[in-house]
């Protein structure tokens, strides 16, 4: 299993698991970002900053049974690294998409991003990447106290993530965020608490989601 600060991702690159050399998702990485491919990530398909990395969910994997949930799970207990689960959400796979929703962000606590294909995948890894590096590029100069705070709003993958339940535009996750801090939190608050951010129609429908 990999654990922070076994894998050390030089700024501005993305390491990939060798079983993805030569796939659609690294073709269009090319020339977007510095990907190198590297044997022994364990579970992690790819790496984007030393903390944090891609688990990467196939319409295949989906299909094929319960591994997956394996590996996810395995993940989660043997590694202090924050996992972005990315699953593909297709006519095959849409069946088993809110099985999967339920485990990675209820139980597991971990970002899910649902994409069509690998080309979409490829898109949200190069928009990581340069939100990555103008984190990083900032940090010299902030307090680092005082980013632990604001993380989770400056996280868009976590703000994307929100954006999906249904009737919740930008403003009103911006406004979730601020008041809840995280998913996990969002996820287990009452339609009453709800109710006092996005009032009582958007409060029922999140809570139903």
């Amino acid at each position: 299993p990999v654990t922070a600060g076994s894998i050390v991702v030089p700024y501005g690159h993305v390491i990939g698991n060798e079983k993805w050399r030569g796939s659609e998702i690294a073709q269009r990485l090319q020339g977007k970002i510095r990907l190198i491919f590297e044997d022994g990530l364990g579970l992690v398909d790819f790496h984007l900053s030393n903390r944090t990395c891609i688990l990467y969910i196939s319409e295949a994997d989906l299909v094929a049974g319960d591994e997956f949930k394996r590996r996810l799970v395995r993940f989660r207990n043997a590694s202090s690294l924050g996992g972005i689960v990315i699953v593909e959400r297709t006519q095959i796979s849409d069946q088993y998409f809110l099985a999967v929703q339920k485990l990675v962000v209820l139980e597991l606590g971990m970002v899910l991003l649902p994409v069509a294909n690998q080309g979409e995948a490829s898109q949200l890894i190069t928009q990581l990447v340069s939100f990555y590096v103008r984190e990083q590029s900032k940090d010299h100069n902030s307090n680092p106290f005082l980013r632990k705070q604001c993380s989770q709003l400056a996280e868009p993958s976590v703000f994307r993530t929100v954006q999906q339940i249904p009737g919740v535009g930008k403003t009103k996750a911006l406004l979730l965020l601020q008041q809840f801090g995280s998913i996990h939190q969002l996820c287990n608050a009452s339609v009453k608490e709800l109710e006092l951010v996005v009032g009582q129609t958007a409060a029922q429908q999140i809570y139903s989601f």
